[in-house]
């Protein structure tokens, strides 16, 4: 049976349990991909000094993001060709064999590939979370899970840090990847026994030729900003030449789509100016959120004092505040359809914080700078998910998966523009700040971040040059990101409130209990 009907409550229970447990599936799904990083980084130190290999330690970060940027947009393409159940399945396998691979690598070299291969599954577990979604849940009640989304966020920032220090220390770091195993397996499980979408077969080609320009131009893009300032100087022959490799390959790309009968990113979905706005905004989002949840952490560890370990519990109230706003963001627009006014508020919340952070220096206190947090998380609260629903509300529903992996490519390319450049100003600044003294000078050539233990023995006057010169950079990096999330509030104004799909009122006994229905149950 394919046709959706009103059914009573009490024959809609069976199907509102199965609603449930897809979303737990789908919800673990996500969380594997949004801990894995976590957990690993952690577990990093202990990995070197087994595996070797120190000057390739970068790469195995590098070589994850890299694999889930490229392959992102190819996974919600190919939902869209050919029916969305069994490409996130594979997925989720192509992520677990990866872990697997990676926790028996032997060597730095073998662990890079695999953690690309395990790349390869990430990007398609957030899209097809998105875009099973989409699917499966009209727009306007799509609001009532947001805050779900919202806290395995948090879990993952907040768990992921402890998770990792804990298996790493007991069970020994190849366990930082093992651990996905039964997760996964649980998700696979549920997510094939319960969901039934109906089942597709494209006619179309797959179009290789638009996917590989556009691999091309996504790692060269992605590489730009891991090397400009660090590996490389941003005016180096290497860095010059990977943006002119990226824009080259992108402006290939765009020609390529309009030629391709079934383009891996139509560009049709661009002519909606809602879909072109959100796509911006996502990307100011991802450049400004990235660059204070890189930054929050060294300022705590280094200024406050706070272990790695407390440092990501000090995030709690951003997190806490970014979760119980989207749940009401959500709900809200389950109730009444709107939802314009949140892009708007979210963008101006951010902008603030990031304004109040920017304050922050040697002599604020933990209590201060958690405020701070939660009025910045309170902003990303009201527009991290409204984001998506506005993307996928923008695309025809044969294009959802397209339109969920630009959403969640834009995201990530300004995530990855926003680490680098800030990172890049952050630290200029401290290597200024520590150039007054030839000690200070010294200490930070080669680079401004510093391990706790080693500035712990500096003497008195080094340690608090050190400090002041790190919270000068913070202050750089929020205020450059205020600037920048103005734009994104600016833009937030000119979105059209188009009504949400699946929008149609019902009746008041009946609203609070009929479920979404699944095709083919």
């Amino acid at each position: 049976m394919s046709k959706t009907e009103t059914v009573k409550p009490s024959a809609a229970e069976p199907r509102q349990r199965s609603v449930r447990v897809v979303m737990a599936g789908l919800l673990i799904a996500m969380l594997l991909a949004m801990l894995d990083n976590m957990i690993v980084g952690t577990a990093m130190p202990t990995i070197v000094g087994e595996l070797g290999g120190l000057d390739h330690l970068s790469w195995v970060v590098t070589a994850y993001t890299l694999a889930t940027a490229a392959s992102t947009p190819i996974w919600g393409k190919l939902g869209d060709m050919y029916g969305r159940k069994g490409i996130f399945l594979t997925s989720i396998v192509l992520f677990l064999i990866g872990s697997a691979a990676s926790g028996m690598a032997q060597s730095m070299d073998q662990l890079i590939g695999f953690r690309a291969f395990q790349g390869l599954g990430a990007g398609g577990l957030m899209v097809g979370v998105m875009a099973i979604i989409g699917e499966m849940i009209p727009p306007r009640e799509r609001g009532k899970y947001q805050g779900m989304i919202a806290g395995v966020m948090a879990i993952a920032m907040i768990g992921g840090p402890l998770v990792g220090g804990s298996i790493t220390d007991n069970w020994g770091w190849r366990w930082s990847f093992y651990i996905n195993l039964p997760i996964g397996v649980v998700a696979l499980a549920m997510v094939t026994i319960v969901l039934h979408l109906p089942k597709k077969r494209s006619e179309g080609r797959i179009d290789y030729w638009g996917a590989s320009l556009l691999t091309v131009a996504i790692t060269s893009l992605v590489l730009l900003t891991t090397w400009g300032g660090t590996q490389y100087a941003w005016g180096s022959v290497q860095i010059i030449g990977l943006l002119v490799l990226g824009l080259a390959a992108l402006a290939a790309f765009v020609y390529a789509e309009t030629r391709a009968p079934e383009p891996i990113m139509p560009l049709r979905i661009f002519r909606n100016a809602n879909f072109s706005l959100i796509s911006l905004i996502g990307f100011l989002v991802g450049f400004t959120m990235f660059g204070a949840m890189t930054f929050l952490p060294l300022y705590q560890q280094t200024v406050q004092g706070a272990s790695a370990t407390n440092s990501g519990l000090l995030l709690l109230p951003m997190l806490l505040a970014m979760m119980a706003v989207s749940m009401v963001a959500g709900r809200v627009t389950t109730a009444t359809g709107r939802y314009k006014i949140f892009p708007i508020v979210g963008g101006g919340l951010i902008t603030v914080g990031l304004v109040l952070l920017s304050t922050m220096d040697v002599h604020t206190s933990r209590f201060t700078s958690g405020l701070y947090m939660a009025v910045l998380g309170a902003g990303m609260g009201f527009i991290m998910q409204i984001t998506m629903l506005i993307a996928q509300n923008s695309v025809e529903m044969r294009d959802i998966g397209v339109g969920s992996s630009s959403a969640t490519l834009f995201r990530t390319i300004g995530g990855s523009f926003g680490v680098s450049l800030f990172g890049a100003l952050f630290s200029h600044r401290i290597q200024h700040g520590m150039d007054a003294s030839a000690a200070g000078a010294a200490v930070t050539k080669g680079g401004a971040q510093l391990d706790p233990a080693t500035i712990a023995k500096f003497p008195p006057a080094l340690k608090d040059a050190y400090f002041h010169a790190v919270a000068s950079g913070t202050h750089v990096v929020f205020l450059w990101g205020a600037v920048v999330s103005v734009f994104g509030f600016l833009a937030a104004w000119f979105l059209v409130e188009t009504p949400l799909r699946g929008a149609a009122a019902k009746p008041a006994a009946a609203a609070e209990d009929e479920p979404v229905l699944i095709d083919a149950v």
